[in-house]
Formats: structure tokens, sequence, C-alpha cells
């Protein structure tokens, strides 16, 4: 059984971001992992850890180990690679994906503004 700190590192990886990326997107402190590493920390608030578990695509219960699987295994959802997008594409929607909804709007507001 790994640690949470371990989960999150683990989950970090498969998605191609440093723990440190994933503290910096969220806005969080830079201690914020360090100290659940070195164990003057053992677990997350609430909030931090839905912040955490929405941006690795997973669930509260699965980020804090209750869970057996993450909730997109559940789900047996669509990949995007159904619809015949470039790899490309596929990861740009992948990273959207991960992101908190009022940076989906302000990536949008951009999107919009290139078009």
């Amino acid at each position: 059984m790994c640690t949470l700190y371990e989960r999150i590192i683990d989950l970090c990886k498969g998605k191609g971001v440093s723990g440190s990326r994933m503290c910096l997107d969220l806005g969080l402190s830079k201690s914020t992992l360090s100290n659940m590493k070195s164990g003057r920390t053992a677990g997350l608030s609430a909030t931090t850890a839905q912040k955490i578990a929405s941006y690795l695509g997973v669930s509260v219960g699965y980020l804090l180990g209750e869970e057996e699987r993450c909730n997109e295994a559940k789900k047996e959802k669509p990949t995007v690679q159904d619809d015949g997008l470039s790899e490309d594409m596929i990861e740009l929607i992948n990273c959207i994906k991960a992101l908190p909804e009022d940076k989906i709007q302000m990536l949008l507001q951009v999107a919009k503004s290139i078009r």
C-alpha cells in the first residue's frame, strides 16, 4: 500500500507533470508535498484533496486510497481517440479536462480570441 504522497506523485507522473508543477497550477504552497513526504503533514484538507483529485482526474476516494480504481475506469467513458483526433488534440483535451472550471473558461476565451 502506498502513502498519500506516493499516490499523488504516481498520478502526477501518469499525467506527465511534476508534483511542483501541480502545486503551482493549483495555487498550493510549495511545501504541501514536501511536508507530506517528510511526514510533517499526514493528510490534506478536504478542499485541497478535492483540488488535487480534480486536477489529476480521479475521485477524492481514489486519491485518499479509499477506492481501488479511479473514477475514470468505473465510468468506462469513450476515449477521445474514438473521435479520430490527432495526438496533439488528444493531449490538449486531456490537459483541459484536468483544469478547474474557471481556468477552462479563461482558456475558452483565449481560444475564441485567436480563431
